[in-house]
């Protein structure tokens, strides 16, 4: 790893679950990581795939768990869905089948919703379907969602991530693998949004001045976390606290820039 890259770095975009805790079980230094960083001269985003909480709702997750959090600090694929439909599909109908929470995000964006919060809508056709990682799923909402997309709506999905890791080696269904489901009944294969779409990092950049070179994308997932600094041409640190395990690291074609234990030894590295 060049030091010298990583601390040239000025934001730094954290993933939150498995990198900087586990379901309520916050890793070793992590807030004391969060803490320091302005000390250092570094900007801060947690950056999450995670579309079925608001960016409301993390802030209120992130200073419970002891973490310093502001409104900028936080940056969602559900708010990155919003960015997106607002600025290459305006006006058009669209059917989500999300959480409550991501329904209100949409709507705070202007996003023209057909179904209420729980999925129920009287439409027979739609512009657009946005899945999301939903933990309020019912069968309703996948049935809809294939109606309109063998209708010829486009298919466009908060993230590509299969599960969401869960304490005790546990994990849930997560937004990928609803959508693969979706596929295999309409024939229709979604645009994701949420990383490892350069797109989240592009944004960001160009809300905060920072050039994207000078950023450094912080996960536990060699496919989202690394993946979409690799293809924004930013600086990737990966942390074994999650999903991903030495051997897998061993066997990827791409590498990240930087390989360590936990976000506590980012620490130490920024601290020398």
């Amino acid at each position: 790893m060049n030091l010298e890259k990583l601390k040239n770095c000025e934001l730094f975009l954290f993933d939150m679950d498995g990198t900087l805790y586990l379901g309520d079980e916050v890793y070793d230094g992590a807030v004391a990581l969060m803490e320091d960083l302005p000390r250092l001269g570094k900007k801060y985003i947690y950056l999450t795939n995670n579309s079925s909480r608001a960016g409301e709702d993390y802030i209120t997750r992130l200073r419970r768990l002891g973490f310093p959090c502001e409104r900028e600090n936080v940056f969602t694929s559900g708010m990155a869905t919003g960015m997106y439909l607002t600025q290459n599909c305006p006006g058009a109908s669209v059917y989500l089948a999300g959480t409550r929470a991501f329904y209100r995000e949409l709507l705070s964006y202007g996003v023209k919703l057909v179904n209420d919060e729980n999925g129920h809508t009287d439409a027979d056709a739609v512009d657009v379907v946005v899945q999301g990682f939903d933990t309020e799923l019912v069968y309703e909402k996948l049935d809809r969602a294939v109606h309109f997309l063998r209708r010829g709506a486009k298919f466009i999905a908060a993230n590509p991530d299969w599960v969401c890791p869960m304490p005790a080696g546990e994990v849930l269904p997560d937004c990928g693998s609803i959508c693969a489901l979706l596929t295999a009944s309409s024939g229709v294969r979604p645009e994701y949004i949420g990383k490892p779409n350069r797109n989240m990092i592009d944004v960001i950049a160009r809300m905060t001045g920072i050039p994207n070179e000078k950023i450094c994308a912080v996960g536990d997932r060699l496919y989202t976390d690394i993946a979409v600094a690799q293809n924004a041409g930013s600086v990737s640190v990966l942390v074994l606290s999650g999903e991903t395990d030495q051997r897998m690291v061993d066997e990827a074609e791409r590498k990240p820039d930087c390989v360590l234990p936990s976000v506590k030894e980012l620490h130490e590295l920024l601290r020398t």
